[in-house]
């Protein structure tokens, strides 16, 4: 019976609960909510998991030592107390992060360097050397956080945060964070029963992750790596074993489309469907929404608008007014969620919301509503059988103090908008990281091929094989596969 211990898995505000869930699906064991994090207890295989299959986590830490701390002394001879050579070896490096919420702390980086202090000063007197430290790429990440006189050391099992999934090749202006997207697609219920629409999609965010969704993907097939790997105990039998597990992905026969009024964002959007191997369930087209016209199919609406905060619109809150124009006339039978952060713009949407969310996007604590858009009275509809809002919603709206008491939903226009330019949007076009090529993926290759390969694969090179050189993935090229066809846009 393997050993299990705690575990934490961090995330935004308003979405712990997302998390939770999706912690208990994967097995976890004691989950338990916080403020920004959930903490579960379970073994190696569920650490791994939790960084490679949770669409909704930041960062996945494995606590090795709580204690208390009135002073910097204390937090040095706490850390100090641990028996380092268990987790660093001489000749790697490491880091610190630091979180802090205490009087008697002030400065975070204070905290890292006397944690830094402890270990080498370990080494030192035990060895006369020292482990080096590397701020950019070390081989151990340590996480220390306080919360007033209460110390929690972790390892950092994660490393680069797990927003960052790998098929993001060009971004647009304030785009949509990856896990909060997620987590505002699971919020919905929606698992892929109906075709996904965003009118307004950006670099595609949201499209993505609704497909990795709907087909039930690990969100972590696209990274290059997770820290675990550079631990003294790492498994790499076990993490292959998780890696090509495809056992669990399903069938998607419906259909996720993209709608944007800027033709460099489409493009945009269109790349990064390509980087991840999904062109053939996501459409990205050049729209304006204020064309959109009712779906063929039934279909569900998740969008996020400008706020007129990062992103600026001429005329913001005609904008929302057309968003709500078209959803009353133009999407009817269906249901619609949006993302925003001003009252007074969803004041013109001029729809009841069957549920409002609080949710933070990056420090701006927005609201995530739910519109049901239905033909004629709702007097009617709800005669007929329709529902507007079930037990669960009416049960989230009647608890207390679901938003901060003072919290700064802005109920005013700033001058600068009114002067906007008059593009509809402004979109500034950045790599986010220099890749040796941008061709999407085109095959599920093992992690040592994925990791090292030059992305111009010829068609000819598809003997992927594993770390050790004699392991044949089980699927090693299916035509229908959309991880293995040749993609045109």
């Amino acid at each position: 019976m393997t050993q299990e211990f705690e575990i934490i898995a961090k995330t935004f505000m308003g979405l712990e609960p997302v998390l939770a869930k999706e912690l208990a699906q994967l097995g976890a064991s004691d989950v338990q909510v916080g403020r920004r994090m959930v903490s579960f207890k379970g073994d190696k295989e569920l650490l791994y998991r939790a960084n490679f299959q949770l669409h909704t986590a930041i960062r996945i830490l494995k606590p090795i030592k709580h204690f208390r701390a009135l002073s910097a002394d204390d937090v040095y001879e706490g850390v100090k107390d641990i028996d380092w050579s268990e987790y660093i070896a001489l000749d790697k490096t490491f880091a610190v992060d630091s979180v802090v919420f205490s009087e008697e702390f002030r400065h975070s980086k204070f905290v890292a360097y006397k944690v830094k202090d402890a270990i080498v000063d370990q080494f030192r007197e035990r060895t006369g050397k020292r482990p080096n430290i590397s701020i950019s790429n070390p081989d151990i990440r340590l996480h220390i956080h306080i919360a007033e006189d209460q110390c929690t050391l972790s390892l950092d099992s994660s490393g680069e945060s797990l927003h960052r999934r790998g098929y993001r090749q060009e971004s647009v202006e304030a785009p949509l964070n990856e896990v909060l997207a997620a987590g505002m697609i699971l919020m919905t219920g929606w698992q892929g029963e109906t075709d996904f629409i965003d009118p307004m999609c950006g670099s595609g965010t949201l499209l993505i992750e609704a497909a990795l969704i709907a087909r039930n993907m690990a969100p972590g097939l696209f990274r290059k790596e997770f820290a675990f790997e550079k631990w003294p105990d790492f498994d790499a039998d076990l993490f292959d074993k998780i890696y090509n597990d495809d056992s669990q992905e399903r069938e998607f026969n419906h259909h996720i489309y993209g709608y944007d009024v800027d033709i460099k964002a489409v493009n945009t959007a269109r790349l990064n469907a390509k980087a991840a191997g999904l062109t053939s369930d996501i459409t990205v087209e050049e729209r304006d929404f204020k064309d959109f016209s009712q779906p063929k199919e039934k279909s569900i609406i998740v969008t996020n608008p400008p706020y007129g905060e990062r992103i600026s619109t001429p005329d913001l809150l005609g904008t929302y007014k057309m968003i709500g124009e078209r959803l009353k006339h133009q999407f009817t039978g269906n249901e619609a969620w949006i993302l925003s952060y001003r009252e007074e713009c969803f004041a013109q949407i001029g729809l009841k919301p069957s549920i409002k969310i609080p949710v933070f996007n990056g420090s701006l604590e927005c609201e995530f509503r739910k519109y049901q858009m239905f033909d004629g009275k709702m007097s009617v509809f709800r005669e007929e059988g329709g529902i507007v809002k079930t037990e669960e919603e009416k049960q989230k709206m009647a608890e207390k103090r679901r938003f901060k008491q003072n919290r700064e939903f802005k109920k005013r226009l700033d001058e600068q908008e009114e002067n906007a330019e008059a593009d509809i949007r402004t979109f500034k076009f950045r790599s986010l990281e220099k890749k040796e090529s941008k061709k999407p993926y085109e095959a599920r290759e093992s992690r040592e091929d994925r990791r090292s390969r030059d992305f111009r694969k010829s068609k000819d090179s598809r003997d992927f094989r594993g770390p050790k050189g004699n392991r044949e993935f089980k699927k090693p090229f299916k035509k229908d596969n959309r991880r293995f066809h040749d993609d045109e846009d």
